[in-house]
């Protein structure tokens, strides 16, 4: 499947990279219906690297690249259910997201995320799973989760910790504060800074370069330097689904469902 036009995202093969773009508004919250794409996305990869040397995510939405997890739809699982099946249910989800997340992570193409604007919680996390994070000057990294109640769970504390180290993973963690472009460039999370609007055609421009390389050579090299953290990614999931079950998560979602606000995720 060299093209797909999907509700939440779609992707096409263009000079020899595989443009997946997200397209769900108001900011492509990560739910059910974009899980659903990108498990067709991540079948899809072996099929498409036959084609193609490179993956560009990037958001045709102007508010951002994502704002996270879709809040709404997990607060809408607790209610009117039993609180054993909610559990199960967000396991069953986190257990389909991470391995969508590290097919993603360990594919043989590198991955280039093209960010701007809202780039939090689940969001970033989608964006680690990349080789190279290119963000125009607008963007912005947050995990927002602790005024929830919860930690991220797509996988983002282990694959923070492998990139960059502990200090970062607490500082973004523990104050829930978000971190602009320029200080994500000085602790090494993003690579290159684009002007505002111009991040695509820098990951494009990014891709066409990792083109001219052996591809055997590339896997190899990203095989060696970015190992996947599996049992810290399986434990993230242990402690997301404990917390979950507390009572003081079900009110810090109650209260984002309620939020009027035309951007509620904004900090």
């Amino acid at each position: 499947m060299s093209e797909f036009k999907g509700k939440t995202l779609s992707w096409q093969i263009v000079n020899g990279a595989v443009e997946v773009a997200l397209h769900r508004d108001p900011c492509n919250e990560i739910g059910s219906a974009t899980l659903e794409e990108l498990e067709k996305l991540a079948a899809a990869l072996p099929e498409l690297s036959k084609d193609a040397h490179a993956v560009i995510l990037y958001s045709t939405l102007k508010a951002g690249f994502s704002a996270g997890a879709d809040l709404r739809e997990l607060y809408q699982r607790m209610q009117g259910m039993e609180k054993g099946a909610a559990v199960r249910g967000v396991r069953e989800f986190l257990e389909r997201i991470h391995r969508v997340m590290n097919t993603l992570d360990a594919a043989p193409l590198t991955t280039i995320a093209a960010v701007h604007g809202v780039t939090f919680g689940g969001g970033f996390e989608l964006a680690l799973v990349s080789d190279i994070i290119v963000a125009d000057r607008m963007a912005r990294f947050c995990f927002p989760e602790l005024r929830l109640g919860l930690i991220p769970g797509f996988g983002g504390i282990p694959r923070l910790k492998r990139d960059l180290g502990n200090a970062v993973v607490r500082d973004l963690l523990l104050t829930g504060r978000s971190f602009n472009v320029m200080k994500a460039q000085q602790i090494g999370l993003v690579s290159q800074i684009a002007a505002e609007g111009e991040a695509l055609r820098v990951a494009r421009a990014t891709a066409s370069q990792v083109g001219k390389f052996d591809r055997r050579t590339a896997t190899a090299a990203k095989e060696f330097m970015k190992p996947i953290p599996y049992d810290e990614l399986k434990r993230e999931i242990e402690i997301f689904c404990d917390l979950y079950s507390r009572p003081a998560v079900e009110e810090g979602l109650r209260r984002f469902v309620e939020n009027e606000g035309p951007q509620p995720y904004l900090p």
